[in-house]
């Protein structure tokens, strides 16, 4: 029997629970610290995802075959080194390799070593050489903080004076602490966004289906950007030559990079392109599984995905791997947040869920219980509510449907997701 500790308690280590389980019925989950969804699949256990020790201790208690790392912050702190170095297979990247993601300084320097298509960036650390760089460009124009900032440090920019209060307010205000110590002044890129993950052993990858992200809050993608509102897959405009080409000159260039530098990158490489005139052009990478990308990725891939983040985690090569092939069926989530999101939200108030559907599963992602075991808000995201269903649009209007049937107070959703693949299906 075979036993993977997932480590995590979002949306997205729900929803790789739930695939994994549906891979092999007969898995063993442990989940640190896992959610009140992820407990009706796995044992949950209280380890904080910060506790790298307690969590090597864990896995070594719990006689795991793998460990999953499903946040970036682990994986930045060397999680996976420190499970490699006690002989535990894991599936994540070392610290060195996480720096796709957690410095975007680091990416910007090794995609414009390697060639890979990107937008003209440029790094500091003070508020007058930002500013200098934001006239160069011109607005519209994007202001990033290089560390991490959970989806919230890009702030994209209409005008000069925008990008300026951005500025200060990373780099003088500190509002990001020390993921905004450094900024880059990026090239706004025109286009439709996709994102794309590939498994990856480190030298072969397995594209998986792509997706599309809401970023921001309000309908018609207005407001402020969040960790993501929701996401749909598959995208249309992700044909097999758009696909071929970001492996080829995208994902694969990079893993040839990394290579170079000797920083092997093994796990999921999740490439968040803008699909522009002159062709796919990274926006930024995630060292990690998408959130809530992977909420409707999963649903949609056949094959087992279990087996093959287990090869990637003992360390075996991909270079024969069977591909994960869409299922034909289509994916939206649309996240229910609580109020305040994505600013200082409010929590604790008591969850009521629509009767579970054979097509809708409640992903949970800010969830707890409390003393008297009702099910409240815990985080800004609270839960992802994806359809599966054989057309795009009765899984966008189910997932919206979902959405709205769930109750608590001062809740907030979009009510259009997909609405891009909407207007082009019509």
């Amino acid at each position: 029997m075979t036993r993977v500790l997932i480590v995590g308690g979002g949306g997205r280590e729900h929803a790789l629970a739930w695939r994994l389980k549906r891979d092999d019925a007969a898995l063993e989950i442990i989940a640190a610290p896992g959610n009140p969804g992820i407990a009706s699949l796995a044992r949950c256990v209280p380890v904080p995802v910060t506790d790298l020790d307690a969590l090597l201790a864990l896995a070594r208690a719990g006689r795991v075959d793998a460990v999953i790392v499903g946040p970036e912050g682990p994986l930045g702190a060397g999680l996976a080194d420190k499970l490699r170095a006690a002989g535990i297979p894991v599936f994540g990247p070392s610290a060195a390799a996480a720096q796709l993601e957690t410095s975007k300084r680091f990416a910007k320097d090794l995609m414009r070593e390697a060639g890979v298509p990107t937008g003209r960036a440029s790094t500091h650390t003070e508020s007058a050489s930002a500013k200098r760089a934001i006239r160069e460009l011109g607005a519209p124009v994007v202001v990033k903080a290089s560390g991490l900032a959970a989806g919230k440090g890009v702030i994209v920019c209409e005008s000069i004076a925008d990008a300026d209060a951005a500025v200060e307010s990373l780099l003088d205000a500190h509002s990001l602490g020390d993921a905004g110590n450094e900024v880059l002044i990026e090239e706004f890129l025109s286009g439709e966004e996709l994102s794309l993950f590939a498994l990856t052993d480190g030298t072969h990858a397995i594209p998986l289906v792509a997706a599309q992200d809401h970023k921001r809050l309000l309908v018609g993608d207005r407001g402020p950007n969040t960790g993501g509102m929701g996401a749909y897959a598959p995208v249309s405009i992700g044909t097999p030559a758009v696909v071929e080409h970001a492996m080829r000159d995208i994902i694969m260039a990079t893993l040839d990079a990394m290579n170079a530098r000797g920083t092997q990158f093994a796990g999921l490489l999740y490439a968040g392109l803008m699909l522009t005139e002159s062709g796919p052009k990274v926006i930024e990478f995630n060292c990690r599984f998408g959130d809530p990308e992977t909420q409707v990725v999963l649903p949609t891939l056949g094959g087992s995905l279990l087996h093959t983040m287990l090869a990637v985690a003992r360390g075996d090569s991909l270079r024969a791997a069977a591909p994960l092939p869409w299922t034909g069926s289509y994916a939206v989530t649309t996240v229910v947040a609580a109020e305040g999101y994505p600013g200082k939200v409010r929590t604790g108030d008591v969850i009521t869920l629509p009767e579970a559907g054979a097509d809708v599963i409640a992903f949970h992602a800010g969830t707890s219980r409390d003393a008297s075991g009702q099910l409240v808000t815990s985080g800004g995201r609270v839960l992802a509510m994806t359809a599966v269903a054989p057309s795009f649009g009765e899984a966008q209007v189910r997932s919206r449907e979902a959405a709205a049937a769930v109750a608590f107070e001062g809740k907030q959703f979009r009510d259009d997701i997909g609405w891009r693949e909407r207007e082009r299906s019509a």
